[in-house]
């Protein structure tokens, strides 16, 4: 990463701030794609030599992880990834559930002519983009997945709630681990641009019960569809995603 002469201190030396907020995107991101496995412990002298950074920064980082349920932490013994599994996928399915129905039921209640706006364009953006790689069918389009959580974040960003939203999003993306857990896996077909415009046609017609119904649609096929990567025992076992890597 490169730094202005304005972001540095006065001894030359990017800000603590700064560095932890880099290890904090950069572990996200591998956590979030599944680049490290699942219940492996993180330990701070790891971190430090894998994103460059030192042990205050990553710690801070660390911490940040934790709070937002990303890493787990055990006293006195460091941090550890958060396993996957089939009973937490369908706690998580049945929270997100909860929480986006009374987001969207709000937002629909107080909708405006900007949110509708502002709708249309997300919808439209998502179905411009391809949901795969051309050059790798099996993988999932960057831009696809930002412009996905751009549609969902407009659906209920008129709820009148920065705290449900947060919460949303943060439920949004334990989902995307579960999501890049199961790439590849050869499901059921679905038409996904036609689930989204659904749910978008029905919520700017006002109905509540209608949208709130196809989004929850939505969210439980994506899971019955994950749920098919998990062995007998319900845990992630040997089918942790295809080129996941374990941490030293």
């Amino acid at each position: 990463m490169t730094y202005t002469t304005g972001d540095l201190n006065d001894d030359g030396a990017a800000p603590k701030s700064t560095l932890a907020s880099t290890v904090y995107q950069q572990l996200r991101d591998d956590l979030l794609h599944g680049v490290l496995e699942a219940e492996s412990k993180v330990k701070v002298e790891w971190a430090v030599a894998r994103y460059g950074a030192g042990a205050s920064p990553v710690r801070e980082a660390l911490n940040r992880l934790a709070s937002e349920g990303l890493l787990g932490r055990h006293d006195q013994r460091g941090f550890f990834i958060m396993p996957l599994s089939a009973a937490e996928l369908e706690e998580l399915t049945r929270t997100r559930c909860w929480l986006e129905e009374r987001a969207l039921r709000e937002s629909i209640a107080h909708r405006t002519a900007d949110w509708e706006e502002q709708l249309v364009l997300a919808l439209h953006r998502l179905s411009r983009a391809p949901r795969r790689l051309p050059q790798d069918p099996s993988a999932t389009n960057p831009d696809w997945e930002k412009l996905h959580r751009a549609f969902h974040r407009a659906l209920i960003s008129a709820c009148r709630s920065r705290w449900l939203i947060g919460f949303c999003d943060q439920l949004a993306d334990q989902a995307y681990r579960y999501r890049q857990f199961a790439r590849g896996n050869k499901g059921a077909r679905r038409d996904e641009l036609a689930e989204h415009r659904l749910i978008a046609e029905r919520a700017m017609n006002g109905d509540a019960d209608g949208a709130v119904a196809a989004l929850l649609d939505h969210y439980r096929l994506t899971t019955s569809l994950c749920m098919a990567r998990f062995g007998e025992d319900g845990t992630a076992g040997t089918a942790q995603a295809k080129g996941t890597r374990r941490r030293g």
